[in-house]
């Protein structure tokens, strides 16, 4: 059985146990056989161009595409893909240059160059699309061309961040003649460098992954080809892992599930658990005429019980969470329970009674039905129960499936609405950055002056990030001050897998996206 109560681990540093007695997660690797390997999760991607995601896309994206910059296995610092090296070639990290490695193509065998990799980023600024990572490029100046291998990035200000930013699949490395430089790509095709190319997709149902044989990188491929399908639900996706459907599940297990994976005798299956950055919150938009009162998010702050949801929706399969940088990451506080303790609703009314509000406030909730698992619903359905019971609101709940679900918030619709977030990188400014300023991932805009342009630009001069615990403090209070952002729970990862699939165990980099080259099938016991 699993220790829930154990402390956080190293992040991703992945903990394996077998379900099988006798058995070892780590075997002698074989051949596919068997056929390709079959990945089940219920996060489908919501495009298949780099220039218009920011969100769970990158978990194909990180598969099919290539980057500069990326993370072998087990690495938690950016390390040479595309590229040969990089490095800051100045003291005031402003100039970053990267030589590429030699004879790189695309799939398709077109020349993948300099201008390549100059284009592909050029045209995330330039479309700005607004569900896509322009907002991670905010550093950047200009990039320029030195003959067919290097490439210099010149910053408007200093940014020791920006190494990371490079190795996001937001920046993957398209080719030119098949991205166009001012507009996203509309044939649903994809043409990358990565490891794999994508033979087959059908949206929403499942993308077929083949060996791509022209790819040059650090990945070693233990497979020749990986499928992946997409669910629904939690429930469908154990039943199709269980009838040898698929051969692993990542990302989207229940509670329930993995409760029942824990606890029944089962036989062929193993349970893999992870330490995970990832976390889950609310978003206040200011646009809505309750949500903007600094008195009812504060109210709401007060009366949410997070141990309630981690323990009785989600089985404490989660942890909760007191600041928007989890556990795990240097910066991390508690600073919600330092200033709101345990939950109170006598306190959240006094909170209202100081602004003059002394009758149920109205709040719609808004989540999404299909991107972060089968108790997004239930989760949502334990706070309205939390914040009725109060007596201080009446909620209601609505609901979207993810594609048409961002369009929503990037459109200001929803007064209050769920996201979770798994990290671009694995560092505090990427749990604040985000989040602030006019262009944000959210789409809602949230002006913070102090910490847009005094915290993160000092904190970004200094390489050394165990020098900056200060300046991510001071931003956590003000967020907590301002309380537009209310953290919830923090994740961990849960891989259930057929015990002859070998490898999810190393599979995860420090953003819990798997790498797939890094599964195979075991040949013997």
């Amino acid at each position: 059985m699993f220790n829930r109560n154990r402390s956080l681990q190293q992040l991703a540093a992945i903990v394996s146990i077998s379900l099988v007695a006798g058995c070892s997660l780590l075997g002698e690797e074989g051949s596919d056989d068997a056929g390709p390997i079959v990945v089940g999760t219920t996060s489908a991607p919501s495009t298949l161009d780099p220039a218009a995601s920011w969100d769970g896309s990158w978990e194909l994206f990180r598969n099919i595409y290539q980057t500069l910059l990326s993370y072998p296995t087990g690495a938690t610092e950016p390390q040479p893909d595309a590229a040969k090296s990089c490095e800051f070639t100045d003291t005031s990290n402003r100039s970053y240059r990267c030589e590429l490695r030699e004879g790189l193509t695309f799939s398709n065998g077109d020349k993948l160059d300099a201008n390549a990799v100059k284009h592909s980023i050029d045209r995330i600024k330039e479309i700005n699309a607004p569900t896509g990572p322009a907002g991670l490029l905010g550093s950047l100046d200009r990039v320029q061309v030195r003959g067919d291998r290097e490439v210099v990035f010149q910053l408007n200000k200093a940014d020791a961040t920006f190494p990371f930013v490079l190795a996001t699949p937001g920046m993957s490395i398209v080719s030119p003649d098949d991205y166009p430089a001012k507009s996203l790509r509309k044939d649903g095709g994809i043409v990358g460098s990565g490891p794999y190319q994508l033979e087959g997709y059908d949206e929403g149902k499942q993308a077929e992954l083949v060996r791509n044989d022209r790819y040059k990188g650090f990945a070693e491929r233990r497979n020749d080809a990986v499928t992946i399908r997409y669910f629904q639900d939690s429930g469908t996706m154990v039943k199709a892992l269980r009838g040898g459907q698929i051969d692993l599940t990542y990302q989207g297990l229940a509670g329930d599930d993995i409760v029942a994976l824990e606890d029944e005798d089962n036989q062929g299956l193993q349970l893999i658990e992870g330490d995970s950055s990832n976390i889950n919150y609310l978003v206040f938009n200011p646009k809505d005429p309750m949500a903007n009162k600094l008195a009812v998010r504060r109210a709401v702050a007060q009366v949410i019980d997070r141990p309630a949801i981690a323990h009785k929706v989600y089985k404490d399969t989660v942890d909760p969470l007191y600041s928007m940088v989890p556990k795990g990451l240097t910066g991390h506080t508690t600073a919600f329970f330092d200033d709101f303790g345990e939950p109170d609703a006598d306190k959240a009314r006094a909170i209202l009674a100081d602004a003059d509000i002394t009758e149920p406030v109205p709040l719609t909730l808004w989540y999404t039905t299909d991107r972060y698992g089968s108790d997004t619903a239930l989760e949502f359905k334990e706070i309205k129960s939390q914040l009725e019971a109060s007596g201080l609101f009446k909620v209601t709940l609505k609901s979207r499936p993810w594609k048409t679900y961002v369009l929503g918030y990037q459109n200001g619709e929803y007064p209050v609405f769920g996201r979770g977030w798994a990290p671009d990188f694995p560092d505090a400014d990427n749990f604040i950055a985000p989040f602030v300023g006019e262009q944000n991932a959210l789409g809602t805009p949230y002006p913070q002056k102090e910490i847009t342009q005094v915290l993160l630009p000092r904190s970004r001069e200094e390489s050394d990030r165990a020098n900056v615990v200060k300046e991510f403090q001071e931003a956590q209070q003000i967020l907590v001050e301002e309380a537009r952002l209310l953290p919830l729970w923090q994740g961990k990862q849960y891989i259930a897998a057929n015990e002859d699939v070998s490898g999810a165990e190393r599979a995860l980099d420090p953003s819990t996206i798997m790498m797939m080259w890094e599964l195979s099938r075991k040949t013997s016991w």
